[in-house]
């Protein structure tokens, strides 16, 4: 039965379901950090990338879906969260997406689909941009490409629970526990600047960008109800959303909705909405 824990009162108190076994589990050096990562079963492979001040246990209730439809299942701590470490260097969502193709080399995966939460769905939508060789596919949600897609931060009793979460597992995995404070600090000022894509010319302007415009037009498009949405700003939170990765697995029935085959690349996040459009890549 699916989980219901829209206020996060569970997810505050006991975290997300914990991860299964991983297949394979280890670390990757990468620009003066060590990233982790974790593999889990077989197949085509999805990507998870967890949100800002998160980690990739975040992800336990999206992993067993995954794993149902036969997918491998990847997982990253982006730098400095979790168990992955970091230099001195500010965050930049760049760096981090550097860091996930350090990791697909790790693994000698030549390409793989992309599901990404917040921050995460920015790394994702930069490596479609910057390493489209590399990605299959990209289902993003509470994400933006400039700053100007953010709302106003209002702090309400879910955020307080979720960031209080966020602060339990830092202690618990980070390889500085003490440093809460100012990790958040740092993570916070990239989300503050960052992405900035509309303040200067694509990275693959120019003839590449009648093909992309062609790839567009040839998409296809479904929905994706979420029923008894609160349409509150807090909605952002991952607490209970299965869909999302089980949307980049394909063949997949949700809430009466038959899921292609190929992985969505959703066009234009409308977070929070009760439906959210998606475009599948041609």
């Amino acid at each position: 039965m699916e989980q219901q824990d829209d206020e996060l009162i569970r997810f505050e108190a006991h975290g997300a379901e914990p991860l299964p076994p991983a297949s394979i589990e280890g670390h990757v050096g990468r620009a003066g950090a060590r990233i982790w990562y974790a593999s889990y079963g077989a197949g085509p492979a999805v990507i998870l990338l967890h949100g800002g001040l998160g980690h990739s246990g975040n992800w336990g209730y999206q992993v067993p879906a995954l794993l149902q439809s036969g997918r491998r299942v990847v997982l990253i701590d982006s730098r400095g969260h979790g168990r992955s470490t970091r230099d001195a260097r500010p965050y930049s969502y760049e760096l981090m997406a550097s860091d996930v193709l350090a990791v697909l080399d790790e693994l000698s995966l030549d390409k793989a689909a992309f599901v990404g939460w917040s921050d995460g769905a920015c790394i994702a939508l930069i490596l479609a941009a910057t390493a489209p060789s590399r990605v299959a596919g990209v289902f993003f949600f509470a994400c933006n490409m400039d700053p100007s897609g953010t709302l106003e931060f209002v702090a309400t009793p879910v955020i307080d629970r979720c960031f209080s979460r966020h602060a339990k597992d830092y202690a618990a995995l980070s390889a500085t526990p003490d440093d809460f404070n100012g990790f958040v600090e740092a993570v916070s000022l990239m989300m503050r600047t960052e992405p900035n894509y509309r303040s200067r010319p694509h990275p693959r302007a120019g003839c590449d960008r009648a093909r992309r415009t062609r790839r567009v037009h040839q998409a296809r498009a479904c929905r994706i109800s979420r029923p008894q949405h609160s349409g509150r700003s807090d909605d952002h939170s991952q607490g209970r959303q299965p869909f999302c990765a089980v949307a980049a697995a394909g063949r997949v029935q949700r809430r009466g909705v038959l899921l292609p085959r190929r992985a969505p690349v959703l066009k234009r996040s409308l977070w929070p909405r009760a439906h959210l459009p998606l475009s599948l890549a041609a």
